[in-house]
């Protein structure tokens, strides 16, 4: 639509004309249940909004997506909605220097999870609605200006249907029929936040007494649907809570300002999770139908204060446009893992962040849309591709080797004076660069530079030369860059050297801390020292780098890799060995054949969860197509002799449960699934549990074992949200192109499904032992994505465009196909432009990779 796209430029000319003095918005949620033959489904809003001019006489405009308006009215005198609105802009003409803004529209209820969301649970029928706006949709709810600069205090109204509950930012109460919320402090529209339905709803409290004497008191609540309320484990969701604020509290001098604190987990989400104030928004897969690992737990925690976090970075201070969207992610999520290894029992959480979080980055910054940590965001479209591995997991790192740098006092006194300096307003990274100057004594202005301006990875590399007795003479880290992002940075590094010891473990005997700059540098400090069997260069994790070995600390970790007894390096280690494979420089089946042998003496459960996937992919993309079915075999006989040993009960035993099912192709390994499921083969310990059921049927329906009674039995016996999620993909994996058409028209040709199903069928369409099956639709592809692109939400778009791209066609001529999309549509959208470039990275990296596997068998 024309005006979708808000541009930086118009945001600026905006924000320098108008500042907002407060919205009244009252929603009518009453046409959420019952019949409707209206499509779309809408119900109405009513704003005003009061805002001043800087220019009186200017015309600018106000934002709003809706199927309609009832009526308009600016300063009293009615508009012509059919002369001033155009479907997602309101002409705002002949302004005054103060001037209230009265828009009466029918909205549309969202299928796609962005704007107000409907969902209707098939267990029950029950209707749930929630909001999510995050950059730009809290216009598709109310008529508003949608952007992060312009705050303003917000007072909601809901009239819901009878028996439900809603809840807003602020406190609320049912008055006449009508909830009314308390008026909100200034914040930016994609925050605010609307959940109502008959959800589970549990309460508890916080309170804080501080220095002073004050005392701060913050009701607490949590809610999910009924349906799920007996697998909802409020009290651990409370108990990181609380010990989150007392982190936040102890840390950040600046009490909780937004009053309550409930946390809604919603269905069909698109994210992991919202920071809107007083009113956190959770996708509801964080409330565990069946038995999972520490490591699920640990996700969550890591998720709920990261949200917190962000009550702080984001909410209370805010990026002025998406520019500088890294101001509120990096921190929140440097901030979620800092707080759970402080303040939790999740005290390994920096494993987990060198672990995975760092993998996100790594991928992210060696696709040709990498960018700066600090974006160039010409638009929304740009912001909403900018929600990535860099914005989030490499500025969280950047973050954590600053840490390194200035020291943690003076990182956590500078964020205090940013709070006090910038509460409630709009800020740059010159402002935070500012405060952290001030605190560290610091040059933040050339470190800025150098981590947050300039795109890429660099990789370490250590060189060691001995003496004839055997001890180290010189030993230096050589940095490295990519040509296409050529920036050598200064790196505040560790360099550990580990040796055998006659128990057989592979400890650390010195480690030197220093600042690695230029292309050389030379670790004095190790000069002396007995000769290493392994050279860690970023031991501790301290930097954002990848990690490279010599020559003997590589034949090391091939026959002791098992033996490292730190978890982090033995993390590190691992991470690296992956990059390596990633980058064409191991072959795919030395990856996996290290996994074969290692992995099953995986302390850290996290870490062997990553391993699975990653081994997953070293099969499905980078190992040599004639060399897959050998290392499918070998993946799946070991999956299940470690399933076999594992201890009963354990979550070992879990994961390596799912992982087997994930590999079983073999008519011994998927007869064993039959059994397991059937409950006439039985694994002592393993408890087979609904969700279990699902994983094991997801293999038997991709080999046509699982046929359509058969689902339709299992969707009987788990007749939920999440059962229909798991049937529709089981359904999209069945090897039959009859199949395969039908599913490729249901998200592609069709807009009927929701967000969630759209994903559980892309889900089930590819599946790695169907290449030739799904062959067919690489050119299909080709020709139907800008259609999609222009028809959809950016939402499903995304979903589509990324999760359809043909990557299992991964020959030549799929590569040769997208360079042709890409030389012949430069017009195209640039969001769908850089999500088809990226796809197409990931292909010559497959082809790269492969290359390499192969040679290792010549």
């Amino acid at each position: 639509m024309p005006g979708e796209n808000l541009s930086r430029d118009e945001a600026q000319e905006r924000a320098a004309l108008l500042s907002v003095d407060g919205y009244e918005v009252f929603l009518d949620l009453r046409s959420a249940i019952g019949e409707s033959d209206q499509e779309p489904r809408t119900f109405r809003s009513v704003t005003t909004l009061r805002f001043r001019s800087a220019e009186p006489g200017a015309t600018s405009f106000a934002d709003l997506i809706a199927p309609s308006v009832t009526a308009l009215s600016l300063n009293g005198k009615d508009l012509d909605p059919a002369e001033v609105f155009d479907g997602t802009r309101i002409t705002l003409e002949d302004l005054a220097a103060e001037n209230e803004l009265v828009v009466d529209a029918q909205c549309a209820y969202s299928r796609t999870g962005e704007g107000m969301h409907r969902f209707v649970d098939p267990e029950d029928g029950e209707v749930y609605l929630y909001t999510q706006y995050e950059p730009a949709d809290s216009r598709r709810v109310f008529a508003n200006f949608e952007q992060p600069d312009l705050k303003a205090p917000f007072r909601f109204e809901v009239r819901a249907p009878e028996g439900w509950t809603a809840w807003s930012n602020g406190a609320g109460e049912l008055v006449d029929g009508v909830w009314k919320f308390a008026e909100t402090k200034p914040i930016s529209t994609y925050i605010t936040a609307v959940v109502a339905g008959p959800y589970h709803y549990v309460t508890d409290s916080y309170s804080r007494t501080f220095d002073d004497g004050t005392t701060l008191d913050i009701p607490l609540g949590a809610m999910c649907r009924k349906g799920l309320a007996k697998h909802f484990d409020a009290d651990d969701v409370f108990l990181v809570t609380k010990q989150g604020l007392d982190f936040f509290h102890d840390n950040f001098d600046y009490p909780y300002p937004f009053g309550k604190y409930d946390q809604a987990f919603v269905p069909e989400y698109n994210l992991g999770a919202m920071e809107n104030p007083g009113c956190v928004t959770f996708r509801e897969e964080f409330i565990f139908r069946g038995k999972v690992t520490q490591a699920s737990y640990e996700r969550r925690a890591n998720v709920i204060l990261h949200e917190m976090a962000h009550m702080w970075f984001g909410d209370l201070v805010t990026m002025r446009w998406w520019d500088d969207l890294w101001l509120k992610e990096s921190f929140a999520d440097f901030m979620g893992s800092f707080s759970m290894v402080e303040a939790t029992r999740f005290t390994n959480g920096w494993i987990t962040f060198a672990n995975n979080r760092k993998a996100w980055a790594y991928r992210a910054d060696q696709l040709p849309s990498t960018h700066p940590v600090t974006a160039d965001i010409r638009d929304l479209e740009d912001a909403k591709l900018n929600f990535d591995g860099i914005t989030y997991a490499k500025g969280a790192s950047v973050l954590k080797q600053l840490v390194a740098y200035v020291g943690r006092d003076a990182f956590l006194d500078g964020a205090r004076r940013y709070f006090k300096r910038h509460a409630y307003g709009s800020t740059r990274l010159g402002d935070l660069l500012s405060v952290l100057e001030e605190t560290s004594g610091r040059d933040m202005a050339s470190w800025s530079q150098s981590w947050l301006q300039t795109a890429g990875v660099n990789s370490l590399t250590p060189q060691v030369i001995l003496n004839a007795e055997g001890r180290i003479t010189e030993l230096s880290v050589v940095q490295e860059a990519a040509e296409s992002h050529p920036e050598l940075r200064p790196h505040r590094v560790a360099v550990g050297l580990y040796r055998r010891t006659p128990e057989g473990e592979l400890t650390r005997y010195a480690r030197a801390e220093l600042d690695v700059d230029g292309p050389r540098t030379i670790v004095s400090e190790l000069a002396g020292e007995e000769a290493p069997d392994l050279v860690l260069v970023n031991d501790d994790d301290l930097t954002y780098c990848k990690i490279r070995f010599d020559e003997n600390s590589l034949a090391t970790l091939r026959t002791h890799l098992g033996d490292i007894t730190d978890p982090l390096a033995r993390a590190l280690c691992w991470s690296a060995l992956w990059n390596l494979t990633r980058d064409g420089l191991m072959p795919a089946r030395d990856f996996i054949g290290l996994v074969l042998r290692f992995a099953g003496r995986e302390s850290d459960i996290g870490v062997l969860q990553m391993l699975h996937t990653w081994t997953d992919s070293a099969l499905t993309f980078y190992a040599a197509p004639e060399w897959r079915e050998e290392g499918g075999r070998a993946l799946a006989e070991g999956a299940l002799r470690e399933l076999r040993i594992a201890e009963p009960g354990s979550q070992n035993q879990l994961t390596w449960a799912r992982f087997f099912a994930a590999v079983a192709s073999s008519a011994a390994d998927l007869q064993l699934l039959q059994g397991l499921l059937a409950g006439t083969a039985k694994i002592d310990g393993l408890d087979v549990d609904q969700e279990l059921r699902w994983s094991f049927l997801a293999p038997l329906a991709a080999h046509g074992l699982a046929d359509e009674g058969v689902l339709a039995a299992e969707l009987v016996r788990d007749d939920t949200a999440s059962g229909k999620r798991h049937q529709v993909r089981c359904l999209a994996a069945r090897p039959s192109a009859a199949v395969k058409a039908q599913a490729w028209a249901s998200v592609v040709e069709s807009d009927s499904l929701s967000n969630a199903l759209v994903g559980a069928t892309i889900s089930g369409f590819a599946q790695a032992s169907q290449r030739e099956l799904t062959a067919p639709y690489a050119p299909r592809y080709f020709a139907a994505i800008e259609r999609v692109w222009a028809e959809r939400s950016i939402q499903i778009g995304m979903d589509v465009v990324k999760g359809l791209f043909p990557h299992l066609q991964d020959d030549q001529g799929t590569l040769d196909a997208a360079d042709l999309w890409l030389a012949s549509h430069e017009s195209a959208a640039p969001a769908l432009r850089r999500l088809v470039l990226e796809a197409r990275d990931d292909l010559a990296r497959t082809l790269r990779a492969q290359a390499c596997d192969a040679a290792a068998s010549s």
